[in-house]
């Protein structure tokens, strides 16, 4: 039996190992089509995108694992089919349920390493992922000028070339305007016939020398006047000519810097279960004190007194003291009833700003706490994801008896597309605040592992649910029943 349980290890083992990492490669190169206006034209080194995809990587392992945990069954299982080992098993008295029970047993491994990996790896991983992407994001464009056409990306000037040469170092007709005059933004023109263009190492500065060239510098003069400041045609003109000039323009943000993890960690993505369940503790503790502060301001009697002018002289009467608060309006005059009305609607809308304001500060603690939630949720799912996809793929391969890259993997595909769409609506719903939280996260799990336990059952009863050959002879009987005599009747 030992020699029969390795036979099955490492008939699984190598599919498994490939399927796992062909769905890595697939699910990063997905992530990097979603990223990649950020990636392109950034002058980022080699460090930074390996980096990058390295916990890019990390961060798809809860996607790929159950699709190669799925797709390694249904090979591993359909070659068994498809070589008649299986049938050998099963009439040797080897049950399916014996046969899957060395992977079973790595399978559960499985899961529990899935589970300590998204408790403990993958919520560094998605912190120093988005800080390295943040950092990305801010990282602007690689300088680079384009022929006739104005270049904005140095803060405070304009500058456009008609030509460049072939190294595109040499620039000729320069155009630069000087925008640092906020009073006159355009009032500063340089105009170069040629022109050398240097980055310096740190990309910190632009080394720009310019050849044969007029400097035009025109400023508006103001003067003031009392306290009303008045404008006179007053300008100043400056001229000058240059042979050779160096400007130095300091450069901020070409460069990489990764920001600071810090401004991340508090995000529920960032998180241990130790952690969730702390900051859970806190947040309740916060939505408790808007809830109470809202239900001490609802039950708060705000129209206790009334006020009456009489003869140019406010009264103050306790309405706590008058049994029918009706005859008392009743009783006044026409212009009191009014402004006690006027007094009353503002009132009434002072105060419903006031509840509706403490109600969006506990329906956004209200939030944090579903996020929290289904995060904590997730570190489970991932590893029952593994065992039902298990359950699925192995039987499934059973039935079907198809192994290679064909079959197998149309059908892990269906099912981790269903898994995948069925996942991200109960996330939604509990996001949303629609379902419970434990309902939407689990809602996958709950239609996939009846599945699960149906093939599981058909397979171990060597059930002919998806032999085709079984179908095949079914509707040939239904066709030599039915069908051909009717014809034959038409026929006569």
């Amino acid at each position: 039996m030992k020699k029969l349980h390795l036979f099955i290890l490492k008939s699984y083992l190598g599919p498994l190992v490939m399927t796992f990492f062909i769905a890595m490669f697939i699910l990063v190169m997905q992530f990097l089509w979603r990223y990649v206006d950020d990636l392109v034209g950034k002058g980022l080194e080699w460090t930074v995108l390996s980096e990058l995809l390295f916990y890019a990587s990390l961060q798809v392992v809860p996607m790929a694992l159950p699709l190669a945990i799925l797709l390694a069954s249904l090979m591993t299982f359909g070659n068994l089919g498809e070589n008649y080992e299986l049938t050998a098993l099963k009439s040797a008295g080897i049950s399916l349920l014996r046969i899957m029970m060395p992977i079973t047993i790595l399978t559960i491994a499985i899961s529990a390493f899935a589970y300590t990996f998204s408790n403990n790896v993958l919520p560094v991983a998605n912190l120093k992922l988005v800080s390295i992407l943040h950092g990305i994001r801010e990282t602007r464009l690689e300088f680079d000028i384009k022929e006739r056409v104005f270049y904005q990306g140095v803060d405070d000037f304009s500058i456009k070339v008609e030509a460049k040469d072939r190294d595109g170092n040499m620039l000729r007709d320069v155009m630069i305007y000087d925008h640092r005059d906020r009073q006159a933004r355009n009032s500063n023109v340089t105009l170069a016939d040629s022109g050398k263009l240097q980055v310096s190492a740190d990309k910190k500065h632009l080394l720009l020398t310019l050849f044969d060239g007029v400097r035009y510098d025109e400023r508006v003069m103001a003067e003031g006047t009392g306290r009303r400041q008045q404008r006179r045609d007053s300008r100043m003109f400056r001229t000058d000519e240059f042979r050779e000039q160096i400007a130095i323009i300091q450069l901020q943000g070409f460069d990489f810097s990764k920001t600071d993890e810090n401004l991340f960690r508090q995000s529920d993505r960032m998180k241990n279960i130790a952690q969730l369940s702390h900051d859970l503790d806190s947040i309740r503790n916060e939505r408790k004190v808007f809830v109470n502060s809202l239900e001490e301001r609802s039950g708060h009697i705000y129209f206790n007194r009334m006020s009456e002018r009489r003869e140019n002289r406010l009264t103050t009467i306790d309405t706590a003291r008058i049994v029918n608060a009706d005859s008392l309006y009743n009783s006044l005059e026409a212009s009191q009833k009014q402004i006690i009305v006027q007094n009353a609607v503002r009132s009434a809308r002072d105060h419903k700003q006031t509840i509706d304001d403490q109600m969006r500060f506990i329906e956004r603690e209200d939030l944090k706490i579903r996020r929290h939630l289904m995060e904590l949720h997730r570190k489970f799912t991932l590893s029952f994801a593994c065992l039902i996809f298990f359950f699925i793929g192995a039987p499934l391969g059973a039935i079907i008896r198809k192994g290679g890259l064909g079959m197998p993997v149309v059908i892990s595909i269906f099912f981790f597309i269903v898994y995948y769409i069925i996942d991200t609506m109960g996330a939604k719903f509990a996001r949303d605040g629609v379902w419970l939280v434990y309902q939407g996260m689990w809602l996958s799990s709950g239609v996939l592992l009846p599945i699960g336990i149906f093939l599981t059952y058909k397979s171990a009863t060597d059930s002919t649910l998806l032999n085709a050959d079984v179908y095949y002879s079914s509707l040939r009987k239904i066709r030599e029943r039915w069908i051909k005599p009717l014809t034959h009747r038409k026929l006569r």
